[in-house]
């Protein structure tokens, strides 16, 4: 076991711990996919790569896994409208930008300076805030290029 992974699965040891949670071979599975992927992915394809390390694993289970790292502040769940759900294991500041055809997201590196966190805080009455979440929509580059070429821009046929 590598360096990085020992210490992976220190930092799971210890926040499921101190969450009340017990460790194991599951939930280590399902954090280590999550914490080495950029992807963004849902809990299907969680379950699709996990099976290959745990072949007994259930889709249950991994969406249970994913629920306590949620919990235990060790990934976030990027809930949409339509009911949809993709898990992101990158705990630091950073923002995501969303394609709204194909549905991958994207991390978008950075935060809101706190002079304008500040600001917003206090134009709003209704609530405490104590946090929040920025996420850019649009196309990625792949749909974009699929996207029909309309008006001026239209190649005569």
């Amino acid at each position: 076991m590598s360096s990085q992974s020992d210490s992976n699965e220190r930092i799971l040891r210890q926040a499921l711990e101190e969450n009340g949670h017990r460790f194991t071979e599951q939930r280590a599975a399902v954090f280590r996919f999550l914490s080495g992927t950029d992807t963004h992915p849902t809990a299907d394809e969680v379950f699709l790569s996990v099976r290959n390390e745990v072949p007994g694993i259930s889709l249950a289970t991994v969406y249970k896994s994913l629920e306590t790292l949620v919990g235990c502040g060790l990934a976030s769940k990027l809930a949409y409208g339509d009911g949809s759900a993709r898990y992101d294991g990158r705990t630091d500041p950073h923002h995501h930008a969303r394609c709204v055809s194909c549905g991958r997201v994207f991390d978008v590196p950075g935060r809101l300076p706190d002079r304008e966190l500040d600001e917003l805080r206090s134009s709003v009455e209704a609530i405490t805030i104590t946090g929040y979440r920025l996420e850019f929509t649009g196309y990625c580059p792949e749909c974009e290029a699929e996207m029909p070429v309309s008006g001026a821009d239209a190649v005569p046929a």
